[in-house]
């Protein structure tokens, strides 16, 4: 061989590499593939309905040390399964921060009408809290028709190489998760809020086959503009198990 034929016969080595290498790059759709399976699949992706329980901190907008701390902190959900905007409310809802068995605070959503420990809150005051706080579960609905996920550049969470995927929902609602590249898990979310940018963290992941396959983030910290607001240590949990439906009706 000659120098000449070793020379495109390296060009066609290094072309072959490159396009092998490109061909085995997940796009956008199958990274969230890559995710749904590593949390659970359809048991994760179609489930009805989800109670949490654990503790919690709160920093305010100044200060270095937790504003408040919930010694109980729990959230009961029953999911949409035709959900398509990821940032409003969606189900029902209702959650419940206690500290010395008083209540710091609830919110609850029945489908309707959003309420707290204060009463019925106004129909524009609740769409902008939930569209700062609803944003994670649209995942579950991604590969349907109407999303569309687009890979972003790479990224690095703590240490862990991340996909970034954009995903948009069919009413031009968008998110930006960050999705571990080695264990597939969701490592972080990211979306324009009322509040600003925020962004959730999730770490200390723990793995479960009975009764249902499940990837649980026991530690998720939310942050708007950069800065911390709280902390959420998740202790149990209860997948499609029976809710009362009294738990998310308004005080009267």
């Amino acid at each position: 061989m000659n120098r000449r034929e070793w020379l495109a016969a390296c060009v066609l080595t290094t072309v072959a590499a490159v396009a092998h290498a490109q061909a085995d790059e997940p796009d956008g759709p199958r990274i969230l593939h890559l995710a749904t399976e590593a949390h659970g699949g359809d048991d994760w992706a179609k489930v009805r309905t989800l109670m949490l329980a654990g503790r919690a901190e709160f920093w305010g907008p100044v200060g270095a040390r937790p504003r408040s701390r919930a010694e109980r902190y729990q959230m009961w959900r029953v999911f949409d399964p035709d959900r398509t905007a990821a940032h409003g409310a969606e189900g029902k809802v209702r959650i419940v921060a206690e500290s010395a068995g008083k209540t710091l605070f609830t919110v609850g959503f029945d489908g309707e009408t959003t309420w707290t420990e204060r009463g019925v809150t106004p129909k524009a005051e609740a769409d902008a809290f939930w569209a700062s706080n609803f944003g994670f579960g649209i995942i579950r609905h991604a590969l349907k028709p109407g999303f569309k996920a687009e890979r972003l550049a790479d990224g690095n969470h703590e240490g862990h190489p991340v996909w970034t995927v954009r995903l948009t929902d069919p009413k031009g609602g968008v998110t930006v998760f960050g999705i571990d590249q080695q264990m597939h898990a969701i490592r972080t979310l990211g979306f324009v809020t009322p509040r600003g940018w925020h962004e959730r963290h999730y770490a200390d992941f723990v793995r479960q086959e009975q009764p249902r396959r499940w990837l649980q983030a026991r530690r998720v910290t939310l942050v708007y503009n950069g800065v911390k607001a709280n902390t959420i240590h998740w202790e149990r949990w209860e997948i499609d198990g029976a809710i009362d439906p009294a738990l998310f009706t308004p005080p009267r």
